[in-house]
């Protein structure tokens, strides 16, 4: 759709113009409205991520869970570990290797969100909130876009289209300026997401540079960093999804995984292990009173909870377009209950795994050397591993792991911007993707020169909000439409019907309710 393609593109330049033109006055003026939807929409976030939780399981529960994405016949594209991979470097990458270290031990020893800082009480509820923000939440707020948009796109025939997911409520509306309105709020909503997370990764790459050999650490250092890397996703967006991304995101589950384990076993390993499950089982014991948590009573707890949860909640918003965009790409013929299940608990486990490991390593190691919690964040992980055995070779592989991560998310996103201004094409043009790839790099150093990490972090809550808006109603249009083929299928036990090759039932043409 031209459309969508022109009204995004012009946002775009104008958010970079603006950013470049005037850079303190639109981070004064995003730091009021971040503020501002902190105070008066924090509880809308809890409540909305929760909900989705809520019908992720209802797809795991169901009979519905059997339906496929695809004709009845269909079955997957990739292999599971593939898919997992994919989707894994799509959504977290950056952010666990950026916050792995630092956000436990911001937690332990800065600001405690219950116990005294540096207690054993501390240390559980540094574990417990680092799981919480990256546990199931997270990955049920990319799972129930991904669906939606798989569904649609596999099962009802449609372009791969945020638009698209609301045909059971607003029918052809959605292929006029609604849709077009749509599209380009997920499009501007993902620039801005995917931009926070470049600047992160560009942030810890120059703070490890700095660490190991005295590299500069400022503005021009990171734009240095932005633009080599731009090459290289820009490049395995161009080359696809098979030739480029894959691979990438297999690379990076390996290195992981070899991260992880060499870390676990030159850390304090037993410790790691006991506090993984002592801290795990708080987390699902707490998970109800966890994710309705506002402290209206209380103002300093509830300030830390929209510096933290409030930030985490809106930046899985903000990146839900993408992620599920791309999830939904790579997911068809699974069955949406494989589907779901798989989003929702793998990446939960790993990235339970992952802040357990680094959360204990950190806290153990800042206990006797207390300095580390006075630096930058993207400098902690560093700094840990300089007190332990291997400390440089894990740090140059965390450098190395960062590196792939910011090529792979930022690839991903690539694709899927083209996709998106292309009408939901699956094979867009490879001028279109260099076109988006180059946007994101300058909206990230753009963004980054009016006030750096905050101002990144300021933006993207800002355009969260109407796309949470937007979440309420995609969600409501799946579950509608979920329950209307449930009924057509006679699907309770054994479904009684299916639809006819290239045939799918639509609620919005068939003329039935759900």
């Amino acid at each position: 759709m031209k459309s969508v393609f022109k009204v995004s593109a012009l946002v775009s330049g104008v958010i970079i113009l603006v950013a470049l033109a005037f850079p303190g006055r639109l981070y004064a003026v995003t730091s009021t409205v971040r503020d501002y939807v902190g105070d008066h929409f924090g509880w809308f976030y809890l409540l909305l991520a929760t909900v989705v939780v809520g019908v992720c399981l209802y797809c795991i529960m169901s009979p519905i869970g059997r339906i496929r994405l695809g004709d009845p016949d269909s079955r997957p594209e990739h292999s599971d570990a593939s898919w997992l991979a994919m989707l894994f470097s799509a959504g977290m990458g950056i952010g666990l290797v950026f916050y792995g270290a630092a956000e436990p031990l911001s937690h332990f020893a800065v600001s405690s969100p219950e116990a005294e800082l540096y207690s054993p009480e501390a240390l559980e509820d540094a574990l417990k909130y680092s799981f919480f923000h990256y546990g199931i939440h997270a990955w049920a707020i990319y799972g129930v876009i991904a669906l939606a948009l798989a569904y649609f796109q596999f099962r009802k025939k449609e372009n791969i289209l945020v638009s698209a997911t609301l045909k059971p409520l607003f029918g052809n509306l959605t292929d006029g300026w609604l849709g077009i309105g749509v599209d380009s709020l997920t499009i501007i909503a993902t620039i801005v997401g995917v931009a926070t997370t470049l600047g992160l990764g560009a942030a810890q790459i120059n703070g490890g540079l700095n660490s190991l050999w005295g590299f500069p650490e400022n503005d021009w250092s990171r734009l240095a960093i932005i633009l080599l890397t731009s090459v290289f996703f820009i490049w395995s967006a161009v080359a696809g999804i098979d030739k480029g991304i894959k691979t990438l995101s297999n690379l990076n589950s390996y290195v992981a995984i070899g991260i992880l384990a060499l870390v676990l076993a030159v850390g304090p390993t037993v410790q790691i292990l006991e506090s993984t499950i002592e801290s795990f089982g708080s987390y699902i014991n707490n998970f109800i009173e966890l994710s309705f948590r506002t402290e209206s009573h209380d103002p300093a707890a509830r300030a830390w909870i929209q510096k933290w949860t409030i930030m985490y909640w809106a930046w899985w918003i903000s990146w839900s377009p993408f992620v599920g965009i791309f999830i939904a790409r790579i997911s068809k013929g699974r069955t949406i209950r494989e589907f779901v299940t798989y989003v929702l608990l793998v990446p939960t486990l790993f990235s339970c795994l992952w802040f357990a490991v680094f959360g204990t390593l950190s806290t153990s190691v800042v206990s006797t050397h207390r300095a580390i919690a006075s630096l930058p964040s993207e400098k902690m992980l560093f700094g840990v591993l300089e007190k332990v055995p291997f400390g440089t070779a894990i740090s140059v592989a965390s450098i190395l792991l960062v590196f792939s991560f910011f090529i792979t998310s930022a690839d991903s996103a690539t694709v899927v911007l083209a996709m998106e201004s292309e009408g939901g094409s699956l094979k867009p043009k490879k001028s279109t993707k260099f076109i988006w790839g180059a946007t994101l790099s300058l909206t990230a150093v753009a963004l980054m020169f009016a006030g750096g990490l905050d101002a990144l972090q300021d933006m993207m809550i800002v355009f969260a909000l109407p796309f949470a808006v937007l979440l309420v109603l995609i969600i409501v249009s799946l579950v509608k439409e979920l329950r209307y083929e449930q009924h057509q299928m006679g699907l309770f036990v054994k479904a009684r019907k299916y639809p006819e090759k290239d045939e799918p039932f639509r609620s919005y043409e068939d003329g039935a309710e759900g």
